[in-house]
Order: structure tokens, then C-alpha cells, then sequence
């Protein structure tokens, strides 16, 4: 049952991208310079998968239905290092990248845990650095809210950000309601903008 690395692509399939782009709500111009195409194999089956780098060189997986996995070494991620604390703290990876469509621009640090067993993972990269102030985009539960107290009993300065989410299980299902309700707007825009038109013919 070992899972296999056989090829790492810069391209995901079309089926991955709709994935993202429709089920996640992704902005794909700006996630793909994050993600890779994964194939593996296991008990001589072949699989594809969106790939997320560690830096350890790991990587994390999902697919287009609900598969969740790892290719090891298990590792937090770091990104944008060279900017601004707050530093940015994320779950898992589509967390992130709901961040990153949500954002004309991202200016700030993050790190993404790419799982909650990583907080000491996380903490330490942090104090090493000697950063001391995080926004924590942890998710609705009660192993995000352990993580988020975690930080703080380190000593960090800890803004809680899933409070502005707190009736969606994370980030990403906020951003997909968020999303969701604006295309409805807009298909409801064209029918109106008709009808006033139609009105100002009668009217001359």
C-alpha cells in the first residue's frame, strides 16, 4: 500500500483545474505557481493528484473528490518570508489559497502547518526568526481553536481571524459562500438592467 512518487508536472490535468476553479473557488493565475500535478502509484494503480511543497520536500495531496494525503517528509510551508508581520498562519493549503484569490495582494509573511500536528513545527520556525505577531486562519474547530491557544501560550501576539468566519467550518467554505452569493447577484444584474430599459422606451 506505499504510495509511489513517479512524476511531478508544473500542469494540472483539466479535471484538477475545474476542481479548484469550481468546487474551491480558486483563482488559478494566481494558486498555480504553488501547486504541481502529482502521479503516484500504489498496488500498481495509477493516480494524479494536485501537489502542495513542503520545505522538506514533501508534498501534500488532494484530489478532485475527498482524498487527503502525504508524500513524505511531513513539513509546514513557508511563504512571501521576505515580507511584513503579521505573519499569516493557515491549516492547510486551500486555506491558503482562498487567502491568496481573496487578496489583490498579498503583503504579508504566511505559513501554511498543512496539519494542526505541526504547531511546534510552526512555532519554532517562528521563534527562530523572531517573529511574534501571527494572524491565525485556523479552522472552526476544536483542534483550530488548540492551535490558536498553542500560540499564545508561546508568547505570541495572536489576532484570531476565523472570528470574521466563525459560521463556516474554515476559510475556504467562507470564500466559496462568499463567491457563490456574488455570481447570484450577478446573474440577477442583467434581468434588471432589461427592465429598466424597457421602461425608459415606454416612457419616451
Amino acid at each position: 500500500g506505499t504510495r509511489r512518487l513517479t512524476s511531478i508536472s508544473d500542469t494540472l490535468p483539466p479535471h484538477l483545474q475545474e476542481y479548484l476553479k469550481k468546487e474551491r473557488c480558486i483563482d488559478l493565475e494566481k494558486a498555480m505557481p504553488f501547486l504541481r500535478c502529482i502521479s503516484y502509484e500504489v498496488r500498481g494503480l495509477h493516480y494524479q493528484a494536485i501537489g502542495f511543497a513542503n520545505q522538506s520536500g514533501g508534498y501534500e495531496l488532494r484530489d478532485n473528490g475527498i482524498f487527503k494525503g502525504t508524500i513524505a517528509p511531513k513539513d509546514i510551508t513557508p511563504i512571501f518570508a521576505d515580507r511584513a508581520e503579521p505573519v499569516c498562519i493557515f491549516e492547510g493549503f486551500m486555506d491558503f489559497l482562498s487567502f491568496l484569490s481573496m487578496k489583490e495582494e498579498v503583503i504579508h509573511h504566511c505559513l501554511v502547518m498543512n496539519s494542526v500536528s505541526n504547531v511546534a513545527k510552526a512555532i519554532r520556525y517562528l521563534n527562530d526568526r523572531h517573529l511574534t505577531h501571527i494572524r491565525a486562519f485556523l479552522d472552526n474547530d476544536d483542534a483550530g481553536k488548540r492551535a490558536t491557544n498553542d500560540f499564545i501560550r508561546a508568547g505570541f501576539k495572536v489576532e484570531d481571524m476565523s472570528v470574521h468566519y466563525r459560521n463556516f467550518k474554515d476559510l475556504n467554505e467562507f470564500h466559496v459562500s462568499r463567491v457563490r452569493e456574488q455570481q447570484k447577484k450577478l446573474e440577477k444584474t442583467p434581468n434588471t438592467s432589461n427592465k429598466r430599459k424597457q421602461v425608459k422606451l415606454k416612457i419616451r
